[in-house]
């Protein structure tokens, strides 16, 4: 198995439950909540781990949520580099309404982070050794330069690592600016890179690639929520669905697909087949309720599933 380290700046506990019926003006009664660690970086360490590999997460934790949060890392044994901050690291809360089971996520703001604090995430991701793969992925807290991908993307040409960037905003368009291996933007994201208002679906493997010619990326994975994803290179386009699933949640989902595109590319499997499984993790990770990630058994059935449609 590669070398696989993830970067997240603004990483939060994700609190879930449920209440009979979200209604105003009442106190409602919870059920008892699930306290997970999140973030995007976060989430693709623990969603590679479920699936039978190992990343390392680097990320800032300060006061008492931080020291919580790491304690949540540690008791899913996920090897970590934690810079320790003087901000609580942040939480977020999010409710079922079980009368119409409609999700409701409310996202904290994030914990912002000193110049000297970002700067160490940076170092310690310069200080890892024999790395194949570098994932960026999540919002970017106060503080904290728009430009940090793009430095990242220097980083990982330094290493001769394949850097994976998935964020929205000005800091995708600095990492793409900059050149990476593989951006994973949804339609609304790459609309943006492309300097759109909107575009559609029709028009995704023109713009992927004009992003791809400009010497940019190398690969482009667009994901398209229910119809799946498009993988887009100079040589390579193809749309890749999931099989139709009763969907529980979508929490994780994108986070689920990029942990499983990077392990089967660490394991030697070739851009197609990493997609495909990709799909098949994000897909599996919708399966189940709050913010719970893909399980390695579904994975693999919607993968077999995925392969069979497209053979």
């Amino acid at each position: 198995m590669s070398s696989i380290i993830t970067i997240t700046f603004s990483p939060c506990i994700d609190k879930s439950t449920a209440v009979a019926a979200l209604v105003p003006e009442k106190k409602l009664v919870c059920a008892t909540p699930k306290l997970e660690p999140g973030g995007g970086g976060i989430n693709i360490a623990r969603a590679i781990k479920k699936l039978g590999g190992a990343a390392t997460a680097i990320f800032p934790s300060g006061g008492y949520t931080g020291k919580y949060f790491n304690h949540l890392l540690e008791k899913e044994n996920i090897p970590a580099v934690i810079i320790e901050t003087a901000n609580e690291t942040r939480e977020n809360i999010i409710v079922v309404d079980e009368a119409t089971n409609n999700q409701y996520r409310f996202g904290m703001p994030g914990t912002g982070l000193t110049a000297a604090e970002w700067k160490k995430c940076l170092l310690a991701v310069e200080e890892m050794s024999d790395v194949e793969f570098i994932i960026a992925s999540g919002s970017l807290p106060p503080g904290v330069p728009d430009t940090i991908y793009a430095l990242l993307a220097k980083i990982a040409k330094s290493k001769n690592a394949k850097f994976i960037v998935d964020t929205s905003g000005e800091a995708l368009k600095h990492a793409a600016a900059e050149g990476v291996y593989m951006l994973k933007p949804n339609l609304g994201e790459l609309s943006s890179l492309a300097g759109k208002k909107e575009i559609q679906p029709g028009e995704v493997k023109t713009i992927a690639r004009e992003i791809i010619a400009k010497g940019n990326c190398e690969v482009i994975v667009v994901s398209m929520g229910a119809d799946g994803a498009m993988l887009v290179t100079a040589e390579i386009a193809g749309i890749f669905k999931p099989p139709a699933v009763e969907r529980k949640s979508t929490v994780g989902a994108g986070d689920s697909m990029v942990a499983g595109i990077v392990f089967y590319l660490a394991q030697g499997k070739d851009l197609t087949q990493s997609v495909q499984y990709g799909v098949a993790c994000g897909t599996a990770a919708t399966l189940n309720a709050g913010t719970e990630l893909c399980k390695k058994e579904d994975a693999d059935r919607l993968y077999s599933l995925i392969q069979s449609a497209h053979s």
